[in-house]
């Protein structure tokens, strides 16, 4: 078995401490990407907010409309006509 020198140890550590260094750098990336994509779902659940909102109030207006129509009635099931 070859000797271990101190010359290989510190090659040895410097790769490790490259290694490293990359790692931090990836994961740092990774949390920037992270960050971005979370930014990008707050927009889009604020957009679904907003739709429902919309919805929320053409449903109250059509509401409104039905009632003024009095077409609320006739949406009701009605029982067959039968003569007897």
């Amino acid at each position: 078995m070859p000797d271990v020198s101190s010359e290989l140890m510190y090659e040895l550590l410097k790769r490790v401490h490259s290694d490293i260094s990359e790692l931090r750098q990836d994961v740092s990336e990774v949390k920037r990407e992270i960050n971005v994509i979370r930014g990008h779902m707050v927009g889009i659940q604020t957009d679904i907010h907003n739709i429902y909102g919309i919805l929320a109030r053409h449903d109250e207006r059509l509401d409104r409309i039905e009632r003024r129509l009095e077409l609320r009635e006739l949406a009701e099931p009605q029982r067959p006509y039968d003569p007897q």
